[in-house]
């Protein structure tokens, strides 16, 4: 994947040095490209979102309010599980912070957008993360996340920041084959 970025870059460097605006050929100074090439070290497994914390964290926010919630979001870092409750008819979005076994929550904040239920969470997190880090493993990925799709389903993603930078919002099915990638 690198190869084709590297090549697409320097194929549009040459192509647009060899334009003009008045259509005819030109020759300019080629400006440097620098291809970046990651000299990092893969993720360690204890710096990747904690997918399988979300459960437990769930079980708790049910445990604390009494009955089963509805989400706009839920997502996971390598340190907290964050679920946005939706209330108010899902006009509101509350958040509850879920680390080390404790839950904090947030004054809500207006909001809107799809929501769903913990029984549609139907994702492996022992694969959910995978696939992306066998295809990209220079990416760190940084949350993964579960939102309503406005449809009735949820949809998975994957946030994850390049070592030379820039972002990726990786969408994945339930046991993690990438369904869509698109730069942030």
């Amino acid at each position: 994947m690198r190869r084709r970025l590297a090549l697409l870059a320097a194929f549009s460097v040459v192509v647009l040095g060899a334009c003009s605006d008045d259509g005819s050929s030109a020759t300019t100074e080629q400006p440097d490209v620098t291809i970046c090439t990651p000299s990092g070290t893969a993720q360690p497994d204890t710096d990747l979102p904690q997918v399988g914390r979300i459960a437990e964290a769930v079980d708790a926010l049910e445990g604390a309010l009494g009955a089963p919630p509805e989400f706009f979001e839920v997502n996971a870092t390598a340190r907290a599980v964050n679920l946005f409750v939706a209330l108010s008819g899902g006009t509101i979005a509350q958040q509850w912070i879920y680390v080390d076994g404790g839950l904090t929550s947030t004054e809500g904040q207006a909001a809107q957008g799809g929501t769903f239920t913990a029984d549609q969470l139907a994702f492996d997190p022992t694969t959910v993360l995978a696939t992306v880090r066998d295809e990209v493993p220079d990416l760190v990925l940084q949350t993964f996340y579960v939102n309503g799709d406005g449809q009735g389903s949820v949809r998975y993603a994957v946030l994850g920041v390049a070592q030379c930078g820039g972002g990726l919002d990786i969408v994945v099915d339930g046991d993690g084959g990438i369904v869509s990638v698109d730069p942030l």
